[in-house]
């Protein structure tokens, strides 16, 4: 009886298999359409794949292969081949400008490429051009029901490209060049207004600012600290309620002090 339960199976898979090879030979491209079709919705993009491949060249000039062109695309994505997919999507909308699924292969375009986007801290390239590929979507669709997630999308990768120019500004101050952290910190809070270290950033600043003026020279030493002052006034009056407000009033204080010695002076 076991043996038979296993047999079953396994015929059913050797007779599976010998029908894709049938599939695979024939020469009648209408059947190995309906085929390919047929597999794709079933899910069974690993054999869909090799026939829409092949499709997309005997079919191409047919009324088919517009439809060829936008399986095989998606077969590329559901087998994760995530950048090629991109690639054939773009290649649907460039081939196809009046096509029935141009929208969504526009959208499938830059979602791939957001797919392949990594963490922060590495290279922000496919980061950037998702970006710009879902920008161009918007332009293109206005008035798309898919505007809204290609926004909220926007809004994750420019969060990650924000975070990333902060660690590296941050990385300054770690490393005591502060003249460098204020800049590179001032150029984070132009360049990515409305991300979410900007009280960190504050803080920081006003942090480099002090450790720059009292390691200064004598005759730049009053001006960084007033310019310390300036610091604390911008971080005081955006954060009164900050975890990080003592620490920022002890440094003012400690900055009139110093003040007040080298007015006495």
């Amino acid at each position: 009886m076991k043996k038979q339960t296993l047999f079953i199976p396994l015929l059913f898979i050797l007779l599976s298999c010998g029908e894709y090879q049938k599939v695979l030979k024939s020469t009648d491209v209408n059947y190995k359409y309906v085929k390919a079709v047929e597999y794709y919705e079933n899910e069974d993009f690993a054999r869909a794949m090799p026939l829409f491949n092949e499709l997309s060249t005997s079919m191409r000039g047919s009324k088919k292969a517009e439809a060829v062109s936008y399986y095989f695309a998606y077969c590329h994505y559901n087998n994760g081949d995530l950048l090629m997919s991109s690639y054939l999507f773009k290649n649907y909308v460039t081939t196809y400008p009046n096509g029935l699924h141009v929208e969504d292969c526009l959208f499938m375009s830059a979602y791939c490429i957001y797919m392949e986007s990594p963490i922060y801290s590495l290279d922000a390239t496919n980061t950037r051009k998702a970006i710009g590929e879902f920008q161009i979507f918007i332009n293109k669709y206005p008035n798309s029901s898919k505007v809204k997630e290609c926004n909220q999308l926007i809004d994750e990768l420019r969060s990650k490209i924000s975070h990333k120019a902060f660690e590296n500004a941050k990385q300054y101050y770690t490393t005591e060049n502060y003249k460098a952290a204020i800049l590179s910190l001032n150029n984070v809070l132009i360049d990515f207004p409305g991300n979410k270290y900007r009280e960190k950033i504050h803080f920081l600043i006003l942090k480099s600012s002090y450790q720059l003026a009292i390691n200064s020279i004598s005759t730049k030493i009053e001006e960084r600290l007033n310019n310390t002052l300036d610091a604390y006034l911008v971080f005081n009056d955006n954060y009164p309620e900050s975890e990080h407000s003592k620490q920022a009033e002890k440094i003012q204080l400690d900055t009139k002090q110093s003040l007040k010695k080298i007015n006495k002076q």
